[in-house]
């Protein structure tokens, strides 16, 4: 790799264990092996080359995490079925991918002050919520966009909940058939 892609690649690692704010230029330099000054030569910033780096995580997390929610949804399952087996998929990508959650969360509190990072954030949430009807739902992207509106924004918003929860207290995660059998008492 070059000094640009070992950059890149210091930051991802800052990203997971430091997080998103606490990383300073030193510490991506560090984890790099390249120099401070490099940093300036091929981002102009350091908060550049961590907005790259962050936006690059986040598209590997979220390859990894499509292919994670989408593996073995049987063709023939009920929505019920897809729902608890999905939703334990996505309780299960929790552990795996902490630090991509975790950045998430902090980077909500940044958003007013790092504009690109929240018109990443936006971007990637209007993909996830189609993703979820699909997921979930069983819509194929574009056939029915009011209804992947309403219940990807309805899933997203369910994930996110659920994520916070989980964040705080992982022993309380509720299961797929839990988060069903609650949504079956409230629609009850």
């Amino acid at each position: 790799m070059g000094n640009r892609e070992d950059l890149l690649a210091g930051a991802k690692r800052c990203l997971i264990e430091k997080g998103y704010s606490r990383t300073t230029a030193r510490d991506i330099a560090a984890a790099s092996g390249v120099s401070l000054a490099a940093i300036g030569y091929h981002f102009r910033s350091k908060e550049a080359l961590m907005n790259e780096a962050l936006f690059q995580a986040m598209q590997e997390w979220g390859d990894e995490l499509a292919a994670t929610l989408s593996a073995d949804v049987k063709a023939d399952a009920t929505p019920l079925e897809r729902f608890e087996a999905a939703w334990d998929r996505v309780v299960e990508s929790f552990t795996r991918l902490r630090p991509l959650w975790v950045t998430q969360f902090e980077l909500l509190g940044q958003i007013d002050h790092v504009p690109e990072v929240r018109e990443q954030l936006v971007r990637g949430i209007k993909e996830a919520r189609l993703g979820l009807a699909e997921l979930f739902e069983g819509v194929p992207q574009g056939t029915d966009p009011e209804r992947e509106r309403l219940t990807g924004t309805l899933y997203q918003a369910m994930l996110t909940g659920f994520l916070s929860q989980w964040l705080l207290d992982p022993d309380s995660a509720l299961s797929g058939r839990e988060v069903t059998a609650a949504l079956r008492l409230v629609a009850g």
